[in-house]
């Protein structure tokens, strides 16, 4: 089989393990009547727990002992594992230590794909940065083919969205001992000392003024970067309970909806070199700001029917929203930072993001939803929720630009984005 094919077909299983049920988890769990939504942002914060030590861990193996392509494989089918046992919990404690073990061996495995892609290509003499960006797009397509499935099953509020996710996660991990060899590659030293080997030198660029406060706000935003994951089909689902919007294709096929804001990623990823070059970092992480603001505001006075156009915009907006900060945070990090700490300073990036950020997030939210938003311990008021996330992302905008120093040089990127 075509090698670029191989590996495009790991890239779509990749995002499709994940997306069969990270949009609806949040639909599934209170439907179920599982518990509190201190209890749900807890479960969801296990992305973020798993993201501040299973990346570096997994890659000290794959760099010192196993071969990724063999480590990729285990991790999965323990994935998979996991998500099969998912049908047998019916309480919030013990799902949360369940979706935790499966979240342990699924994020290391998003860097661990990359890194065997980039192998396997670089082996067999493909030009990594014009072959590597299509098969990643299918990585998207995956997830949102996952979104689709798990809603044109009916499965966003049972426990088949893991057995879909679980399946075709242990189909991967088999399928990726096929692969051409990847040993360990000896990036990291063998007498390195274990901070270097965690990349924790990187935390020395908080000693200057402008990585301190970039880092901070990175955090900050980071925060904000996984809340309509978590609320946005419990969201448009809720809209059944109200009379005149309970027969809505919106409620039906919520998740193929708010897979638009997947499909939008994929447009704004290649808008992102004009951006940088005309308007330089600090604007386009203020567009990308500014975005949320308007992600959340548009979907708290969006509904299924006259103002069906909101939450549709809103998924458009999510395109920039995401991409805009995440792309352009790494690439202000790639051309600001010493090349000794370089990966280490990246790592660092998706530490304070997806790491530290997600964490806060998803235990804040869920505390403030059940604190401040939730009538009768049920029923949630999703505009105050919409209003309030918008808010704080415009809060933290206003601050960036205040506190944030940085001069634009358009030849500074251009040795980045092209």
């Amino acid at each position: 089989m075509n090698l670029k094919l191989r590996l495009t077909i790991v890239s779509f299983l990749q995002f499709f393990v994940w997306g069969a049920w990270l949009i609806t988890i949040a639909t599934y769990f209170f439907s179920n009547n599982m518990g509190t939504g201190v209890q749900f942002g807890a479960i969801f914060s296990t992305l973020a727990l798993s993201s501040l030590f299973m990346p570096a861990l997994t890659g000290i193996i794959a760099d010192k002992w196993m071969n990724a392509e063999k480590l990729y494989g285990i991790l999965h089918i323990l994935y998979g594992a996991f998500l099969f046992y998912v049908p047998q919990v019916h309480d919030a404690d013990t799902l949360y230590y369940v979706i935790f073990g499966a979240m342990i061996c699924y994020m290391p495995t998003i860097s661990l794909s990359n890194s065997i892609a980039y192998t396997i290509l670089k082996n067999n003499n493909y030009d990594v940065v014009k072959v590597f960006p299509p098969i990643r797009v299918w990585g998207t397509i995956g997830f949102i083919a996952a979104m689709w499935v798990t809603n044109l099953t009916g499965s966003k509020a049972n426990t088949n969205q893991f057995i879909i996710g679980g399946a075709a996660a242990i189909l991967l991990g088999i399928y990726s001992f096929t692969l051409p060899k990847c040993p360990p590659q000896k990036s990291i030293s063998k007498d390195a000392s274990i901070i270097e080997q965690l990349g924790l030198k990187a935390f020395k660029l908080f000693s200057s003024y402008k990585m301190a406060v970039f880092f901070i706000f990175s955090m900050f935003l980071g925060a904000a970067l996984q809340l309509t994951n978590m609320y946005g089909d419990t969201f448009l689902d809720d809209f059944k309970k109200v009379p005149e919007y309970s027969d809505s294709f919106v409620i039906k096929y919520s998740t193929i909806i708010l897979s638009i804001s997947q499909v939008s990623e994929t447009i704004f990823i290649l808008a992102i070199p004009f951006f940088l070059k005309r308007f330089g970092i600090k604007k386009v992480m203020l567009i990308s700001m500014f975005a949320w603001v308007l992600r959340f505001g548009l979907f708290a006075y969006g509904n299924p029917a006259d103002m069906l156009w909101m939450i549709i915009l809103s998924c458009i907006v999510y395109g920039m929203a995401f991409d805009f900060f995440n792309i352009s945070g790494s690439l202000f990090v790639e051309t600001t930072t010493d090349s000794s700490i370089r990966s280490s300073a990246q790592g660092l990036f998706m530490m304070m993001t997806n790491g530290v950020g997600a964490f806060l997030g998803s235990k804040v939210s869920g505390f403030v939803i059940d604190k401040y938003y939730t009538v009768n311990g049920e029923d949630k008021e999703w505009q105050g929720i919409w209003l309030s996330f918008a808010i704080y992302a415009l809060v933290v905008a206003i601050l960036f630009a205040i506190f944030f120093r940085h001069k634009h040089n358009p030849k500074e990127m251009e040795t980045v984005t092209h």
